[in-house]
Protein backbone atom coordinates (compact mmCIF):
# COMPACT_ATOMS: atom_id res chain seq x y z
CA UNK A 1 0.00 0.00 0.00
CA UNK A 2 1.33 3.43 -0.94
CA UNK A 3 1.61 6.16 1.64
CA UNK A 4 0.19 9.26 -0.05
CA UNK A 5 1.10 12.62 1.48
CA UNK A 6 -1.81 15.08 1.33
CA UNK A 7 -0.85 18.79 1.47
CA UNK A 8 -2.02 20.60 4.62
CA UNK A 9 -4.21 23.02 2.65
CA UNK A 10 -6.17 20.07 1.19
CA UNK A 11 -6.74 18.15 4.43
CA UNK A 12 -10.15 18.20 6.09
CA UNK A 13 -8.73 17.87 9.61
CA UNK A 14 -5.34 18.87 10.99
CA UNK A 15 -3.36 17.72 13.98
CA UNK A 16 -2.38 20.34 16.53
CA UNK A 17 1.14 20.43 15.07
CA UNK A 18 -0.17 20.84 11.52
CA UNK A 19 -2.57 23.60 12.59
CA UNK A 20 0.29 25.39 14.37
CA UNK A 21 2.46 25.16 11.26
CA UNK A 22 -0.41 26.24 9.00
CA UNK A 23 -1.44 29.30 11.05
CA UNK A 24 1.66 30.28 13.01
CA UNK A 25 -0.29 29.97 16.27
CA UNK A 26 1.58 28.16 19.02
CA UNK A 27 0.78 24.58 19.99
CA UNK A 28 0.04 25.53 23.61
CA UNK A 29 -2.38 28.28 22.53
CA UNK A 30 -4.16 25.84 20.20
CA UNK A 31 -4.48 23.30 22.99
CA UNK A 32 -6.02 25.94 25.28
CA UNK A 33 -8.48 27.07 22.58
CA UNK A 34 -9.52 23.50 21.73
CA UNK A 35 -9.86 22.27 25.34
CA UNK A 36 -13.37 23.73 25.50
CA UNK A 37 -16.03 21.07 24.80
CA UNK A 38 -18.05 23.65 22.85
CA UNK A 39 -15.19 24.40 20.44
CA UNK A 40 -16.86 24.34 16.99
CA UNK A 41 -13.80 23.22 15.04
CA UNK A 42 -12.42 20.42 17.24
CA UNK A 43 -13.14 16.75 16.72
CA UNK A 44 -11.74 13.89 18.76
CA UNK A 45 -10.48 10.59 17.40
CA UNK A 46 -10.12 8.69 20.66
CA UNK A 47 -7.59 10.77 22.59
CA UNK A 48 -6.31 12.49 19.47
CA UNK A 49 -7.48 16.08 18.98
CA UNK A 50 -8.10 17.13 15.38
CA UNK A 51 -8.96 20.57 14.05
CA UNK A 52 -11.43 20.95 11.19
CA UNK A 53 -9.37 23.15 8.90
CA UNK A 54 -12.10 25.18 7.17
CA UNK A 55 -14.12 25.71 10.35
CA UNK A 56 -10.93 26.85 12.09
CA UNK A 57 -10.12 29.29 9.28
CA UNK A 58 -13.68 30.68 9.50
CA UNK A 59 -13.26 31.06 13.27
CA UNK A 60 -9.95 32.91 12.87
CA UNK A 61 -11.42 35.22 10.21
CA UNK A 62 -13.92 36.51 12.80
CA UNK A 63 -11.43 37.04 15.64
CA UNK A 64 -9.73 40.29 16.58
CA UNK A 65 -7.28 38.57 18.91
CA UNK A 66 -6.75 35.14 20.39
Amino acid sequence: MRNIEVPIWEKYALTIDEAAEYTGIGVNKLRRITNNEDCPFTIWNGNKRMIKRQAFINYLDKQYSI
